[in-house]
């Protein structure tokens, strides 16, 4: 009895699972613009990858802060029976037999190693510290980037979205005007072409409607993908594309505040620092290391019988003769120039992507307010084509005529109004801090 129970309660267990598992897939998953970033920085590999390699030069920093600059001890103990042969040690004396032994005894001892002045050791400390900066740098420089790129997939599924309730609209004013037609095709105060051509267009406004939404799925599909979701995970837009005007920051204060806070640039900056903290590296492995070093420990023949002895000595240490030292002079020195170089570079091309950035959003600033008037205008053309259609004044060919403006003038808003959020991305990135201030670019708290 008690194990049909336990069957019974079993199944219906799994029957409730099944409900809730479909009723959370028949809800799609809700995505703003800021929770597709979270997911995509917690998953994409970019970020993971340079992730690992901060972790990696971190433990290259340690491990040589460890092994020069700081003690080192370690314990040693044997015990052993040998014999000697004194012969063969240049001992030979009448009476003394030319073998001795067996004979045994037992060393237990503690080493200890600590180095005083070793400038070379602590400027490559220093550069590995300077490298782990860079690193660091690296790692936030992958985190924009994905910010940029997450930012674009979200902004190609908000046009996506848009064209299709844009099509959407034209079929259903295709269907009124379809309608329409009929109606007067019926009465006798339209054609049979009249007819046709409402056919015509509300068909070709249904076939764009399918295009537009297959297009919009597979851009869901890519964001998906990129922020690390199962393709098959149903996602929807919690934020539509809208325009919400944004006053471009003068050049003059952008570009200081970028050079001082892209990732990129930094980075580069402290691979510098680093190479130059390796050539002091270089130049002193002809200076002295000081250096103290001992042991302690116990010797006998027996356990019983060790006595302790120890012994401490410093040492001095000179680099006499070491010709590898001119060849890695001229290699860092090279290094040296070639990072200098992309410096100089990458400043230029800050400068070009803000320039580019802020003369981006003007121009499509413009253009959302003459594709908003030209939109609005298309309508009007369209709603006046119907009344004198309506009217019996002239056929329909005014009609499709005018639908077919209205939806080039609906896409020229789209593209309009996705070029200035475009903007308003690359000038977060071309700014520098885009993880922190994206949501400032785009008008968010």
């Amino acid at each position: 009895m008690n194990s049909i129970r336990n069957t019974v309660t079993v199944l219906l267990l799994l029957v409730n699972s099944c409900g809730l598992t479909q009723a959370q897939a028949s809800h799609p998953l809700r995505l703003t613009l800021h929770d597709a970033i979270e997911r995509g920085l917690q998953a994409n590999l970019s970020v993971l990858v340079a992730e690992t390699r901060v972790e990696e030069t971190e433990g290259t920093r340690t491990r040589r802060l460890s092994a020069a600059l700081l003690p080192r001890v370690r314990g040693q103990s044997y015990a052993n029976v040998q014999s000697r042969n004194l012969r063969a040690f240049g001992i030979s004396f009448p009476g003394v037999p030319e073998v001795v032994g067996p004979f045994s005894n037992f060393d237990f001892r503690v080493y200890a190693d600590q180095n005083i002045v070793d400038l070379q050791s602590y400027r490559s400390l220093k550069a590995s510290e300077r490298a782990l900066e860079a690193g660091k740098l690296d790692y936030q420089d992958a985190r924009d980037l994905i910010i940029r790129s997450i930012a674009g997939l979200y902004l190609n599924s908000q046009s996506a979205a848009a064209r299709v309730d844009a099509a959407q609209s034209r079929v259903n004013t295709s269907n009124i005007l379809y309608k329409l037609a009929k109606d007067k095709h019926d009465a006798g105060t339209a054609t049979g072409v009249d007819l046709l051509r409402a056919q015509v267009q509300l068909a070709n406004d249904k076939q764009a409607l399918l295009v537009a939404q297959n297009q919009y799925k597979q851009s869901l599909l890519a964001l998906a993908r990129n922020l690390g979701m199962r393709p098959s995970t149903p996602i929807e837009l919690a934020e539509p594309l809208r325009y919400e005007p944004k006053a471009a920051p003068p050049l003059d204060t952008l570009l200081p505040a970028a050079l001082q806070s892209r990732p990129d640039y930094q980075s580069l900056s402290a691979q510098r620092e680093a190479l130059l903290e390796q050539q002091g590296a270089s130049r002193a492995r002809y200076l002295p290391k000081l250096s103290v070093n001992g042991n302690y420990g116990a010797l006998g023949r027996s356990i019983g019988s060790a006595q302790g002895l120890g012994l401490i000595q410093g040492q001095l240490d000179v680099t006499l003769f070491d010709r590898d030292r001119s060849g890695e002079a001229q290699e860092l020195a090279s290094r040296v120039k070639r990072i200098e170089e992309q410096i100089a570079d990458l400043r230029l091309g800050i400068e070009q992507e803000i320039q580019e950035a802020l003369l981006n959003l003007q121009s499509a600033s413009e253009q959302v307010a003459v594709a908003k008037d030209g939109q609005d205008l298309a309508q009007r053309e369209l709603e006046l084509a119907q009344d004198r259609f309506q009217s019996g004044v002239t056929n329909n060919v005014e009609v499709s005529t005018a639908q077919d403006e209205l939806a080039r003038a609906q896409e020229n808003y789209i593209v309009a109004v996705s070029g200035h959020v475009d903007a308003k991305f690359a000038l977060a990135r071309a700014a520098g801090n885009a993880e922190k201030n994206i949501g400032q670019y785009l008008g968010k708290p």
